[in-house]
């Protein structure tokens, strides 16, 4: 597989700032390390008709959350859009996403809500699916209040993101939480195992590594016995039947790239309409450096129009 000449300069400019990697150090210092490359990489921040900075009470506490309109949204009854940031459960804040929050919420004409949700290690699992649930459930109860139609809410993330928001799309197909129209999922994680080839295959040298990746899911998980949880690996759920319509990126050239694809088939061998979109020449976690590369926008555009397609099959 040819790599994106634009991914490459993001790895090259990766390799030349020659930063230890997250694992080398606390989760305090991997975040101020991240917080410094992502505004060096993230894309434009568009424009929108309103941003609003709002909070409401949340299981561990008050959960700080964004909210975008976007042009040609109505100011009642708008289609809404729960994003749930990626980091590795432990790094991304409000700032981390805000360009692909914005561009969703103008490409598909909806509010985006993107939840300040808590982090590992010091909020290990559950507390990250206890927060997305409980934003899910305010956007339900106090629909009105922010001018959404409580039958168009769907879920998406990236990565760490889009394993939240593959379990909330469960967690909606049991009616454990409030029902989901749609599931955006970008290169998400679906299996903390890590034993996918493609860990193997991109192991080093793409961005994130195999090494990282582990110590990501070490700071997420309380124990070993979590890892074959469904709510941390989606995969391993008994049954995907009934989940809601799902979009599913996957970059090609990422370790993530196996466990993404596993999950897409084993959507569509569930019957669960399905969008997705294989971008053989990306690495993980390109929609982040929108300022590098133009597949971040382009992807997140396709994701809008997913959405739109799968509407028709969204149960009622």
């Amino acid at each position: 597989m040819t790599l994106d000449p634009q991914a490459a300069k993001v790895l090259a400019l990766g390799e030349a700032a020659d930063a230890p990697p997250f694992e080398a150090g606390t989760a305090a210092e991997a975040r101020r390390a991240y917080r410094a490359s992502y505004l060096a990489l993230r894309g434009a921040l568009e424009p929108v008709a309103s941003t609003q900075e709002r909070s409401f009470r949340g299981p561990g506490g008050a959960i700080a959350m964004r909210v975008h309109r976007g042009y040609g949204a109505p100011d009642t009854a708008a289609p809404a859009l729960l994003y749930l940031h990626g980091g590795g459960w432990v790094i991304g804040d409000l700032d981390s996403h805000d360009d692909i929050c914005r561009w969703f919420a103008n490409a598909a004409r909806c509010v985006v809500v993107c939840p300040d949700y808590r982090l590992a290690p010091e909020h290990p699992f559950p507390a990250a699916i206890e927060d997305a649930a409980a934003t899910l459930a305010h956007l339900h109860a106090c629909a009105d209040e922010h001018g959404l139609d409580a039958g168009r809410i769907a879920v998406a993330g990236d990565s760490a993101g889009g394993n939240l928001a593959a379990v909330l799309a469960l967690m909606a197909r049991d009616a454990t939480v409030p029902p989901l129209e749609a599931q955006l999922l970008l290169y998400p994680n679906t299996d903390a195992r890590q034993t996918a080839d493609s860990y193997r295959r991109f192991a080093n040298g793409f961005g994130l590594t195999s090494r990282t990746m582990r110590w990501f899911r070490d700071q997420y998980v309380r124990d070993a016995d979590d890892i074959a949880d469904w709510r941390v690996s989606p995969l391993l759920a008994e049954s995907l039947s009934g989940a809601p319509p799902a979009f599913v990126l996957v970059a090609g050239q990422d370790i993530l790239a196996d466990e993404g694809a596993a999950y897409a088939e084993r959507l569509r061998a569930a019957g669960v309409p399905l969008v997705l979109s294989r971008r053989a020449d990306q690495i993980h976690g390109f929609a982040s450096a929108g300022r590098y590369i133009d597949a971040a926008r382009q992807s997140v555009l396709e994701a809008a129009r997913a959405w739109t397609e799968l509407r028709p099959h969204a149960a009622r």
